[in-house]
């Protein structure tokens, strides 16, 4: 009986030491005191704060760039090509050489066309002195009127040759100078399509060559027609900037201007085109570029503005959950009145210095206990 006693004693002593134990962790521990007491644990969510700041107002649009000029060389006499003398790619100036014809058969018609001038200079010289004297004759009263009317016309048949002669040697010097070919803008040319010993046509194809100009240069881009009320309406007050981005460069801006709207609105797209003019200084615009495109309108002080991820949808319309200083949150309705990039523009329900959730709304519901996790962005809104 005294064995037995003594065990009983042991196991109750064990059995107080471990509901002290228990009762120490759960007062060290207020989460699980709470969830010992039956009330749910804290939800893990983000947040942001609720900002008072400029926001653009702006159009976003994809964009194509395009060559500020182009020039598509052609012949404009039938020869041989003799020379080439740029490399494909090469950069040139208005002016620059690019191409020499055979110009031997053209300075032969030249040679021509002059003796043919002389010749008939001579012959006029002579039909005007006959002119002449026949005139004094008839004066005179011994040639005929007919003999002095022949005379007078031959004089002036010769002197019509001999202007047809000038003008023929004019064409001549032209097609001669038309075999030196040289670039009519500054730009850049592409590749060669003729080379040395090709036979060329006037105005015809091959191609010689293309020459685009790339400083400045276009991107083509279109707008909704809903958009254009607006686009006319700010820039009816000055130039309106534009932002080309090409995709594969991020952070890296080329600004320009809108120099050109299109006159009609399409009817297959329901939008119009428009085109900005960018210096294109560094080179990252290239013709043919698929580029994000950003038309500013204007800057709009003192909007509310929280990211876009803080607004939910529900049966009632947009709302948040805003953070209230006793960690519990709050459902609250809003008005959304446009998306501006990553962010939306409030119009109404939200106060700047409040904290809205931006991530685990999922697991909340209003008046449930939050715990706000430790990023630069919840220490921010903190």
């Amino acid at each position: 009986m005294n064995s037995t006693a003594s065990v009983r004693c042991r196991l109750a002593a064990g059995a107080v030491v471990t509901l002290a134990a228990g009762l120490a962790g759960c007062a060290s521990n207020p989460a699980k005191q709470a969830q010992a007491a039956g009330s749910p644990p804290a939800v893990p969510v983000r947040v942001a704060r609720v900002e008072r700041r400029t926001v653009p107002l702006d159009i976003h649009t994809i964009g194509n760039v395009e060559p500020f000029s182009t020039v598509s060389l052609k012949s404009r006499v039938s020869a041989v090509v003799d020379t080439v003398n740029f490399r494909e790619g090469q950069d040139v100036k208005k002016g620059e050489l690019l191409f020499t014809l055979d110009q031997r058969p053209f300075v032969a018609d030249l040679h021509q066309a002059e003796a043919g001038l002389e010749r008939d200079v001579a012959r006029g010289q002579n039909s005007s002195a006959q002119a002449r004297r026949f005139a004094d004759l008839f004066h005179a009263g011994v040639a005929s009127r007919q003999q002095y009317d022949d005379a007078q016309a031959t004089a002036s048949a010769d002197q019509a040759t001999v202007r047809s002669d000038r003008a023929a040697i004019e064409a001549a010097r032209l097609k001669v100078s038309f075999c030196t070919i040289t670039s009519p803008i500054d730009g850049r040319v592409g590749g060669i399509l003729v080379y040395p010993g090709n036979v060329v046509k006037e105005n015809d194809l091959p191609v010689m060559v293309v020459i685009n100009q790339i400083q400045p240069i276009f991107v083509s881009f279109n707008v909704p027609e809903q958009a254009l009320p607006e686009v006319k309406r700010y820039s009816a007050a000055g130039r309106l900037a534009v932002d080309a981005q090409v995709p594969q460069q991020p952070g890296e801006l080329e600004r320009g201007q809108l120099t050109f709207m299109d006159n009609a609105v399409d009817r297959t797209t329901g939008t119009i085109r428009l085109k900005g003019t960018f210096a294109n200084s560094q080179r990252r615009l290239w013709p043919g570029q698929f580029v994000n495109v950003t038309l500013l309108l204007s800057q709009e002080p003192d909007r509310i503005v929280v990211p876009n991820q803080a607004v939910q949808s529900s049966q009632t319309g947009q709302m948040v959950y805003v953070v209230r200083p006793d960690s519990t949150v709050e459902a609250r309705g809003v008005t959304v009145a446009r998306v501006a990039g990553a962010e939306a523009v409030i119009g109404r329900g939200l106060e700047p210095g409040e904290t809205v959730v931006t991530d685990g709304q999922l697991r909340l519901v209003p008046g449930a206990r939050v715990e706000i996790k430790n990023d630069s962005d919840a220490q921010h809104a903190r």
